[in-house]
Protein backbone atom coordinates (compact mmCIF):
# COMPACT_ATOMS: atom_id res chain seq x y z
CA UNK A 1 0.00 0.00 0.00
CA UNK A 2 1.23 3.16 -1.18
CA UNK A 3 1.77 5.94 1.66
CA UNK A 4 -0.32 8.65 -0.04
CA UNK A 5 -3.40 6.03 -0.22
CA UNK A 6 -3.46 5.08 2.71
CA UNK A 7 -5.35 8.55 4.25
CA UNK A 8 -7.55 7.96 1.27
CA UNK A 9 -8.79 5.02 2.38
CA UNK A 10 -9.77 5.72 5.34
CA UNK A 11 -11.26 9.08 4.80
CA UNK A 12 -13.15 6.29 2.84
CA UNK A 13 -13.96 4.13 5.58
CA UNK A 14 -14.94 7.08 7.63
CA UNK A 15 -17.96 8.36 4.89
CA UNK A 16 -19.57 4.32 5.73
CA UNK A 17 -18.76 4.96 9.34
CA UNK A 18 -20.68 8.07 9.06
CA UNK A 19 -23.43 7.12 6.93
CA UNK A 20 -24.08 3.81 9.76
CA UNK A 21 -23.82 6.31 12.47
CA UNK A 22 -26.57 8.61 11.10
CA UNK A 23 -28.59 6.20 9.98
CA UNK A 24 -28.71 5.22 13.78
CA UNK A 25 -29.00 8.08 15.26
CA UNK A 26 -31.78 9.34 13.19
CA UNK A 27 -33.45 5.87 14.51
CA UNK A 28 -33.43 6.96 17.85
CA UNK A 29 -34.55 9.97 17.13
CA UNK A 30 -37.69 8.89 15.66
CA UNK A 31 -38.12 6.29 18.13
CA UNK A 32 -38.49 8.93 20.49
CA UNK A 33 -38.76 12.16 19.40
CA UNK A 34 -36.25 13.57 21.64
CA UNK A 35 -34.97 16.90 20.74
CA UNK A 36 -31.40 16.52 21.78
CA UNK A 37 -31.58 13.18 20.27
CA UNK A 38 -32.65 14.97 17.10
CA UNK A 39 -29.88 17.32 17.74
CA UNK A 40 -27.61 14.73 18.21
CA UNK A 41 -28.71 13.23 14.81
CA UNK A 42 -28.21 16.71 12.98
CA UNK A 43 -24.34 16.34 13.69
CA UNK A 44 -23.98 13.03 12.48
CA UNK A 45 -24.78 14.53 8.98
CA UNK A 46 -21.99 17.01 9.14
CA UNK A 47 -20.34 14.22 10.02
CA UNK A 48 -21.01 12.63 6.93
CA UNK A 49 -20.54 15.66 4.66
CA UNK A 50 -17.20 16.72 6.32
CA UNK A 51 -16.01 13.00 5.70
CA UNK A 52 -16.89 13.48 2.20
CA UNK A 53 -15.02 16.67 2.69
CA UNK A 54 -11.91 15.49 4.04
CA UNK A 55 -12.13 12.29 0.94
CA UNK A 56 -11.89 15.10 -1.47
CA UNK A 57 -8.97 17.26 -0.17
CA UNK A 58 -7.21 14.44 0.47
CA UNK A 59 -7.37 12.88 -2.50
CA UNK A 60 -5.97 16.56 -3.83
CA UNK A 61 -3.51 16.92 -1.74
CA UNK A 62 -2.12 13.63 -2.88
CA UNK A 63 -1.22 14.94 -6.26
CA UNK A 64 2.24 15.34 -7.21
CA UNK A 65 3.50 18.78 -7.84
CA UNK A 66 2.51 20.34 -10.94
CA UNK A 67 3.86 23.38 -12.96
CA UNK A 68 1.15 25.49 -11.50
CA UNK A 69 1.68 24.38 -8.21
CA UNK A 70 5.44 23.78 -7.65
CA UNK A 71 4.99 22.85 -3.69
CA UNK A 72 2.27 20.82 -4.13
CA UNK A 73 -1.53 20.49 -3.16
CA UNK A 74 -0.66 19.57 0.69
CA UNK A 75 -2.88 22.33 2.07
CA UNK A 76 -5.80 21.43 0.52
CA UNK A 77 -6.45 19.19 4.02
CA UNK A 78 -6.15 22.68 5.81
CA UNK A 79 -9.35 23.86 3.25
CA UNK A 80 -10.98 20.58 4.24
CA UNK A 81 -11.07 21.72 8.19
CA UNK A 82 -12.10 25.14 7.31
CA UNK A 83 -15.78 23.69 5.70
CA UNK A 84 -16.03 21.59 8.21
CA UNK A 85 -16.00 24.35 10.89
CA UNK A 86 -18.55 26.44 9.17
CA UNK A 87 -20.84 23.64 8.73
CA UNK A 88 -20.24 22.38 12.27
CA UNK A 89 -21.51 25.94 12.77
CA UNK A 90 -24.99 26.08 10.52
CA UNK A 91 -25.34 22.91 12.11
CA UNK A 92 -25.92 24.24 15.89
CA UNK A 93 -27.91 26.93 15.04
CA UNK A 94 -30.52 24.31 13.39
CA UNK A 95 -30.12 23.24 16.75
CA UNK A 96 -30.96 25.78 18.46
CA UNK A 97 -33.65 26.67 16.31
CA UNK A 98 -35.32 23.33 17.24
CA UNK A 99 -34.43 23.53 20.66
CA UNK A 100 -36.70 26.79 21.07
CA UNK A 101 -39.33 25.51 19.54
CA UNK A 102 -39.41 22.25 21.88
CA UNK A 103 -39.22 25.12 24.70
CA UNK A 104 -42.18 26.55 24.05
CA UNK A 105 -44.22 23.36 24.18
CA UNK A 106 -42.46 20.68 25.90
CA UNK A 107 -43.02 17.23 24.26
CA UNK A 108 -43.11 13.77 25.88
CA UNK A 109 -40.37 11.30 24.98
CA UNK A 110 -41.59 7.77 23.41
CA UNK A 111 -39.70 4.81 23.92
CA UNK A 112 -36.52 6.39 25.72
CA UNK A 113 -34.83 2.79 26.74
CA UNK A 114 -35.14 1.74 23.18
CA UNK A 115 -33.75 5.22 21.80
CA UNK A 116 -31.00 4.87 24.25
CA UNK A 117 -29.46 1.66 23.55
CA UNK A 118 -29.57 2.87 19.66
CA UNK A 119 -28.02 6.05 20.59
CA UNK A 120 -25.67 4.22 22.75
CA UNK A 121 -24.61 1.93 19.43
CA UNK A 122 -23.30 4.60 17.04
CA UNK A 123 -21.55 6.58 19.91
CA UNK A 124 -19.89 3.30 20.80
CA UNK A 125 -18.89 2.91 16.82
CA UNK A 126 -18.22 6.45 16.99
CA UNK A 127 -15.88 6.62 19.76
CA UNK A 128 -14.17 3.30 17.93
CA UNK A 129 -13.41 5.54 14.34
CA UNK A 130 -12.16 8.13 16.56
CA UNK A 131 -9.08 6.56 17.91
CA UNK A 132 -8.25 5.37 14.85
CA UNK A 133 -8.52 8.55 12.99
CA UNK A 134 -6.36 10.36 15.70
CA UNK A 135 -3.90 7.70 15.80
CA UNK A 136 -3.35 7.23 11.83
CA UNK A 137 -3.70 11.12 11.54
CA UNK A 138 -1.03 11.67 13.81
CA UNK A 139 1.56 9.00 12.18
CA UNK A 140 0.48 9.88 8.69
CA UNK A 141 0.78 13.78 9.91
CA UNK A 142 -2.67 14.48 7.77
CA UNK A 143 -4.44 17.49 9.54
CA UNK A 144 -8.17 16.77 7.30
CA UNK A 145 -8.03 12.85 9.09
CA UNK A 146 -6.70 14.45 12.85
CA UNK A 147 -9.74 17.10 12.05
CA UNK A 148 -12.17 14.65 11.70
CA UNK A 149 -11.43 11.79 14.59
CA UNK A 150 -11.92 14.92 16.87
CA UNK A 151 -14.60 16.46 15.25
CA UNK A 152 -16.16 12.67 16.01
CA UNK A 153 -14.61 12.51 19.44
CA UNK A 154 -16.32 15.32 20.57
CA UNK A 155 -19.57 14.29 18.78
CA UNK A 156 -18.55 11.29 21.45
CA UNK A 157 -18.46 13.24 24.17
CA UNK A 158 -21.71 14.81 23.45
CA UNK A 159 -23.73 11.71 22.33
CA UNK A 160 -22.42 10.76 25.66
CA UNK A 161 -24.12 13.71 27.53
CA UNK A 162 -27.02 13.56 25.58
CA UNK A 163 -27.89 9.65 26.14
CA UNK A 164 -27.51 10.88 30.14
CA UNK A 165 -29.54 14.01 29.91
CA UNK A 166 -32.60 11.79 27.91
CA UNK A 167 -32.63 9.33 30.82
CA UNK A 168 -33.25 11.93 33.14
CA UNK A 169 -36.06 13.24 31.38
CA UNK A 170 -37.66 9.68 31.37
CA UNK A 171 -36.84 9.10 34.72
CA UNK A 172 -37.74 12.60 36.30
CA UNK A 173 -40.66 13.67 33.93
CA UNK A 174 -38.87 17.18 33.45
CA UNK A 175 -39.72 17.66 29.45
CA UNK A 176 -38.09 20.72 29.65
CA UNK A 177 -34.36 19.03 30.37
CA UNK A 178 -34.61 18.20 26.97
CA UNK A 179 -34.19 21.22 24.88
CA UNK A 180 -31.93 22.19 27.20
CA UNK A 181 -29.31 19.83 26.77
CA UNK A 182 -29.83 20.21 22.75
CA UNK A 183 -29.04 24.33 23.80
CA UNK A 184 -26.25 22.29 25.16
CA UNK A 185 -25.10 20.32 22.63
CA UNK A 186 -25.53 22.92 20.09
CA UNK A 187 -23.05 25.34 22.31
CA UNK A 188 -20.32 22.51 22.37
CA UNK A 189 -20.75 22.23 18.31
CA UNK A 190 -20.51 26.22 17.95
CA UNK A 191 -17.14 25.69 20.04
CA UNK A 192 -15.72 22.78 18.09
CA UNK A 193 -16.54 24.55 14.80
CA UNK A 194 -14.58 27.10 16.15
CA UNK A 195 -11.55 25.73 17.24
CA UNK A 196 -11.32 23.65 13.93
CA UNK A 197 -11.60 26.63 11.86
CA UNK A 198 -8.87 28.77 13.76
CA UNK A 199 -6.47 25.71 13.56
CA UNK A 200 -6.57 25.90 10.16
CA UNK A 201 -6.22 29.23 9.23
CA UNK A 202 -3.39 29.57 11.12
CA UNK A 203 -1.74 26.56 9.04
CA UNK A 204 -3.39 28.23 5.94
CA UNK A 205 -1.28 31.58 6.91
CA UNK A 206 1.81 29.05 6.84
CA UNK A 207 2.19 29.42 10.65
CA UNK A 208 5.56 27.48 11.85
CA UNK A 209 5.35 24.55 13.73
CA UNK A 210 5.72 23.67 16.84
CA UNK A 211 8.93 24.63 19.22
CA UNK A 212 10.30 21.81 19.91
CA UNK A 213 10.06 20.49 15.89
CA UNK A 214 12.64 23.64 15.39
CA UNK A 215 14.40 22.92 18.29
CA UNK A 216 15.21 19.64 16.85
CA UNK A 217 15.95 20.53 13.16
CA UNK A 218 18.43 23.24 14.70
CA UNK A 219 19.91 20.24 16.34
CA UNK A 220 20.48 17.98 13.23
CA UNK A 221 21.71 20.71 11.34
CA UNK A 222 24.26 21.84 13.82
CA UNK A 223 25.49 17.92 14.55
CA UNK A 224 25.69 16.90 10.40
CA UNK A 225 27.12 20.66 9.39
CA UNK A 226 30.72 19.42 9.28
CA UNK A 227 32.68 22.26 8.39
CA UNK A 228 30.36 24.84 8.00
CA UNK A 229 30.97 27.84 10.10
CA UNK A 230 27.05 28.74 10.70
CA UNK A 231 23.61 28.64 9.48
CA UNK A 232 21.00 31.31 9.80
CA UNK A 233 17.98 32.81 8.34
CA UNK A 234 15.84 29.49 9.08
CA UNK A 235 12.58 29.47 8.31
CA UNK A 236 10.24 27.14 8.61
CA UNK A 237 6.51 25.96 7.80
CA UNK A 238 3.93 23.04 7.51
CA UNK A 239 1.48 22.05 5.22
CA UNK A 240 -0.35 18.52 5.75
CA UNK A 241 1.94 16.11 6.08
CA UNK A 242 5.29 17.98 4.57
CA UNK A 243 7.14 20.82 6.73
CA UNK A 244 9.54 22.91 4.38
CA UNK A 245 12.44 23.90 6.05
CA UNK A 246 15.26 27.01 4.36
CA UNK A 247 18.08 28.09 5.75
CA UNK A 248 21.43 29.76 4.52
CA UNK A 249 24.71 28.34 5.08
CA UNK A 250 27.97 29.55 5.34
CA UNK A 251 30.67 27.99 4.11
CA UNK A 252 34.98 28.88 4.29
CA UNK A 253 35.41 30.45 1.49
CA UNK A 254 38.54 28.06 0.29
CA UNK A 255 35.73 25.28 -0.13
CA UNK A 256 34.82 23.83 -3.35
CA UNK A 257 31.77 23.73 -5.10
CA UNK A 258 31.57 20.37 -5.07
CA UNK A 259 32.60 20.14 -1.80
CA UNK A 260 29.93 22.54 -0.34
CA UNK A 261 27.28 20.45 -2.60
CA UNK A 262 28.41 17.03 -0.96
CA UNK A 263 27.79 18.93 2.85
CA UNK A 264 24.59 20.27 2.13
CA UNK A 265 23.25 16.76 0.54
CA UNK A 266 24.42 15.34 4.20
CA UNK A 267 22.94 17.65 5.81
CA UNK A 268 19.29 17.17 3.46
CA UNK A 269 20.02 13.31 4.07
CA UNK A 270 19.96 13.88 8.02
CA UNK A 271 16.80 16.43 7.89
CA UNK A 272 14.58 13.61 6.08
CA UNK A 273 16.18 11.21 8.39
CA UNK A 274 14.77 13.19 11.47
CA UNK A 275 11.78 15.07 10.20
CA UNK A 276 9.43 13.06 8.12
CA UNK A 277 8.10 14.40 4.98
CA UNK A 278 10.29 17.06 4.76
CA UNK A 279 11.28 19.62 1.71
CA UNK A 280 14.99 21.50 2.06
CA UNK A 281 16.39 24.71 0.25
CA UNK A 282 19.74 25.22 1.50
CA UNK A 283 21.46 28.51 0.16
CA UNK A 284 25.36 28.43 0.22
CA UNK A 285 27.13 31.50 1.38
CA UNK A 286 31.15 32.49 1.75
CA UNK A 287 32.30 33.36 5.25
CA UNK A 288 31.60 37.16 4.83
CA UNK A 289 28.12 36.59 5.05
CA UNK A 290 28.33 34.91 8.84
CA UNK A 291 26.94 36.88 11.23
CA UNK A 292 28.94 37.32 13.74
CA UNK A 293 28.13 37.19 17.72
CA UNK A 294 25.12 34.85 17.06
CA UNK A 295 25.03 30.96 17.77
CA UNK A 296 25.70 28.16 14.80
CA UNK A 297 21.89 27.73 13.75
CA UNK A 298 20.72 31.62 14.02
Amino acid sequence: MRFQQTPTRLAWVSVAVGLIVLALKFAAYRLTGSVALYSDALESIVNVVTAATALVALRISARPADANHPFGHHKAEYFSAVVEGVLIVLAALSILHEAYVALRAPQPIDAPLLGVAVNALATLLNGVWSWVLIRFGRRLRSPALIADGKHLLTDVLTSGGVIVGVGLVAATGWLVLDPLIAILVAINIVWMGWSLFRGSMSALMDEAPPGVVIEHIRQVIAESAGQALQAHALRTRQAGPVTFIEFHLVVPGEMRVAEAHALCDRIEASLRREIEGSMITIHVEPEGKAEPGRGFVV
